[in-house]
């Protein structure tokens, strides 16, 4: 290989290198961008707005002339439902979970997530990441709590709470062993589907599909 082969290769390289890291996105919130939604309250009245959901507050956002604020008391209260891009979001205990099913039986997702600021100098030339309340204060005072995208160096963790109510009132599912132990009466169904297509925990529609199977499976 000559030197001006090499020399291309190179800038190629550098250049794809850099491509990728200008389009990684880092964010907190459930929707890519705000987007154009509803907020129905309990009287009827429709309010049109912009709208985002923010897993890192657990709050739903909009944006007013660029700048955004979060859905609370006195209103919030008076709201029925939050629509964005044809996914419904009702008040579970003050924070908004997304309706994904309420025909027959009731299951909400509630979208949450861990934000790891950028690690601290260790031993031996490594990082560790730091969790304290200053840290976390000071981050949050910083405004970023709810800028859209996230510097490169911080990591978020998104998780998601599931509830689910098929007759025997609303229960919490923090993972698949509990979901697992809710249909205990149904495990061979439960088993089958899970054996089959391998259903992430994460993946609400995935969960919502293996939800449907049993209860339309008994």
């Amino acid at each position: 290989m000559n030197n001006k082969t090499f020399l291309l290769l190179f800038l190629f390289s550098l250049s794809f290198s850099l491509s990728a890291q200008q389009t990684k996105e880092i964010s907190h919130y459930l929707f890519p961008e705000f987007t154009h939604g509803t907020v129905l309250m309990k009287g009827g009245r429709e309010n049109p707005a912009l709208l985002n959901y923010n897993a890192a507050t657990e709050e739903m956002v909009f944006d007013q002339n660029g700048q955004v604020l979060a859905l609370s008391e006195p209103s919030l209260s008076q709201i029925d439902t939050v629509s964005i891009n044809e996914r419904q979001f009702v008040l579970k205990d003050n924070k908004f979970a997304e309706v994904l099913n309420n025909n027959g039986y009731k299951l909400l997702a509630l979208y949450k997530c861990r934000i790891l600021p950028p690690g601290n100098p260790a031993a031996f030339g490594g990082t560790s990441q730091t969790s304290s309340v200053d840290s976390y204060s000071s981050w949050q005072g910083d405004g970023r709590m709810y800028d859209l995208k996230l510097p490169d160096d911080f990591e978020v963790k998104p998780y998601t709470i599931y509830f689910l109510d098929n007759g025997s009132g609303l229960k919490e599912i923090k993972s698949m062993k509990r979901l697992k132990r809710y249909y205990n009466k149904r495990k061979k169904a439960f088993d089958q589907y899970v054996s089959q297509h391998k259903p992430d925990y994460e993946d609400p529609e995935a969960v919502s599909l293996l939800i449907r199977f049993i209860e339309t499976n008994n």
